[in-house]
């Protein structure tokens, strides 16, 4: 099983109990606002990114970890790569991302989660470029970009809800492990 510790978190594959806290991040619209339409997703939903999101796993490689609190055990959210299939112009691309708990922001949590899934890319996978994808005004998640050393690349529009997005990329061979 894949798993990274870093000071403060846990990285790991996702557990059957990951899904209740992972529908409640879902389910908040602050969290939720940035993502696709914008629109919260149910338990359903939360279950089927889960289970999409572990074939990602066993098809790619790679994807997204679960983030859970070492000090607590409780999970935060998650961190990791993908391909960015909603956005064909990228392709072939991998996309590191974050979505954590409102409760979780403001701490580094996601910078730090961030950092390990680009050594781990980097690392372990052997990948030498990764991109990232957000929304424009989402100035939370691209100040984690910036701090992972990602550089704007393009803007474009998300090309089923025509809202504008950045894309950042990062050539991981200048990448700070």
């Amino acid at each position: 099983m894949t798993e990274i510790r870093t000071p403060r978190l846990l990285l790991r594959r996702w557990y059957d109990d990951d899904l209740a806290p992972m529908a409640e991040i879902h389910a908040d619209p602050q969290v939720m606002r940035w993502i696709g339409d914008g629109s919260v997703r149910d338990l359903e939903r939360t279950a089927e990114d889960i289970e999409r999101w572990e074939e990602e796993w066993d098809e790619e490689g790679f994807g997204l970890f679960a983030v859970e609190l070492l000090a607590s055990g409780e999970l935060a959210g998650f961190a990791g790569l993908s391909v960015p299939t909603f956005l064909p112009e990228v392709l072939p691309a991998v996309e590191i991302g974050w979505r954590l708990g409102r409760q979780f922001w403001g701490q580094g949590y996601a910078s730090e989660a961030a950092h390990a899934a680009l050594e781990f890319a980097l690392q372990d996978r052997g990948l030498d470029r990764v991109v990232s994808i957000a929304r424009v005004g989402n100035d939370a998640s691209e100040n984690v970009m910036r701090k992972l050393g990602m550089v704007p690349e393009r803007e474009t529009k998300h090309p089923v809800y025509g809202h504008p997005l950045r894309v950042h990329t990062i050539d991981l061979s200048e990448f700070h492990a």
